[in-house]
């Protein structure tokens, strides 16, 4: 049982409700979906097998807030995932998934293992892809019973139709969750201020909390 990764490091969390928190970083190579904002696309990995990761991530002898699986998209390795997991777990680390949300399956069969599930809401105005209201419907609902926050990348080409969906999908699954509204980092943010402005209104409008965080570690050139 092995598993592509393209990288493993130290830093702090770089966005959403975890920012600035320490965090050990594995970062999945695969994604099955293909965003048009995508800003993770790595050109290289190495094969692990779950102990092999297990002993990699046992180097970093300092005090994390939890081990942020990311990618790429994780879930995609979700048998080896959960090896992992398992082993994370008994050395005393809290997980933190990064996720597209989009493999309710998947999830379902890690979510024990799991603490922290950071969400993401795909917008079809914003990735340039098809509908997952489906999926991420099916998502949340499993998410919920974890600590659970969703994210979504407002572009210039975001709709306004996208993000009230993506507010009646929260407001019906999970009330309490907490949205953040990302700016598309390969955008100018300042021509997008306005439509972030205005897209918060509309979600204290519909009494969804909502934050505005975007990449902070993009901007300070932090990893």
């Amino acid at each position: 049982m092995k598993a592509r990764i393209s990288e493993i490091f130290d830093s702090v969390q770089g966005e959403g409700l975890y920012l600035g928190e320490r965090q050990i970083f594995v970062r999945f190579f695969d994604c099955n979906l293909n965003c048009g904002f995508c800003d993770t696309k790595p050109d290289r990995f190495m094969e692990y097998e779950p102990q092999e990761l297990f002993q990699e991530i046992k180097l970093y002898q300092e005090r994390y807030h939890s081990i942020s699986f990311t990618g790429g998209e994780p879930l995609l390795y979700k048998d080896f995932l959960k090896e992992v997991l398992k082993l994370t777990g008994s050395h005393g680390h809290r997980h933190y998934l990064e996720t597209n949300g989009t493999l309710p399956k998947e999830l379902e069969d890690l979510i024990e293992h799991i603490d922290i599930v950071a969400m993401d809401l795909k917008l079809p105005s914003s990735t340039g892809l098809g509908e997952y209201w489906g999926s991420h419907r099916d998502f949340l609902r499993i998410a919920k019973r974890k600590e659970v926050f969703l994210k979504t990348i407002i572009c210039h080409s975001t709709e306004e139709e996208d993000l009230k969906k993506a507010l009646e999908l929260i407001k019906d699954i999970s009330p309490a969750s907490v949205l953040i509204l990302q700016p598309n980092s390969n955008e100018n943010h300042g021509s997008l201020n306005e439509k972030l402005s205005k897209f918060k209104d509309i979600c204290i409008r519909e009494k969804v909390t909502t934050c505005v965080i975007p990449q902070i570690h993009r901007i300070v050139g932090m990893r």
